[in-house]
């Protein structure tokens, strides 16, 4: 007499399937450390990088009116850890370890300048020019000057990465480097130099107008 698969089934406790289950998971953990860790094995299932995007679009076309009189290069250290409240950081959590680089450029806006701003005398000698205060643009982090230097991770989270979509994403630390680099540059005389350098690029265009006399002040152009 035969006992039925669904009985045998049944006979399993629930503790042995609880430790199937942890086995299996490790089991795909492992593998997957294995092929990183193998060159053979990660050559022999390794993936292949095909790009089909297709062409460019161009959406808008804007009018630049400003004058870039500065650029800063900037590099920063981002230390960025992330802990679960109630777990240990073996189990959950992530500590990235990234270096940032990137520019910022202080620029002056010649479109602010109205006809008020600009007075020039009869003899067209002298000029007298007032414009806007130099200002800072968006941070630009460089990906060939930027990288992560380590990445540490839960086995949670290195498990969860193996069936995400964008593991390892970096997005949080490249906005982190990026918000200190433009911290960095407000605390710089980034745009003191802009000023300067507008006001000689300026000077040197009128004077080879013929003005003999050229003046430029900065503050609320009209």
């Amino acid at each position: 007499m035969t006992t039925p698969i669904r009985r045998l089934a049944g006979l399993v406790p629930g503790w042995a399937k609880a430790v199937s289950a942890v086995v299996l998971v490790l089991a795909v953990l492992f593998a997957g450390l294995a092929m990183s860790v193998l060159p053979g094995l990660k050559d022999l299932f390794g993936t292949e990088t095909h790009d089909r995007s297709g062409p460019a679009l161009l959406e808008s076309v804007q009018d630049i009116s400003r004058y870039d009189a500065a650029s800063g290069n900037f590099q920063v250290v981002v230390d960025l850890e992330k802990d679960a409240k109630y777990l240990p950081d073996a189990l959950r959590g992530t500590r990235t370890l990234y270096v940032g680089a990137g520019t910022v450029d202080a620029y002056v806006d010649l479109g602010k300048v109205g006809a008020d701003d600009v007075t020039v005398d009869k003899d067209r000698t002298s000029a007298t020019l007032r414009l806007p205060h130099a200002a800072l643009g968006e941070p630009a982090l460089d990906p060939d000057r930027s990288y992560a230097v380590s990445k540490q991770r839960g086995l949670l989270d290195r498990i969860g990465d193996l069936f995400s979509d964008n593991p390892n994403s970096e997005q949080a630390v490249q906005k982190l480097a990026a918000r200190h680099i433009g911290d960095a540059a407000k605390e710089s005389a980034l745009t003191e130099r802009a000023e300067a350098n507008t006001t000689d690029m300026l000077k040197g265009l009128l004077h080879s107008l013929g003005f003999t006399e050229v003046k430029v002040d900065y503050g609320a152009a009209s």
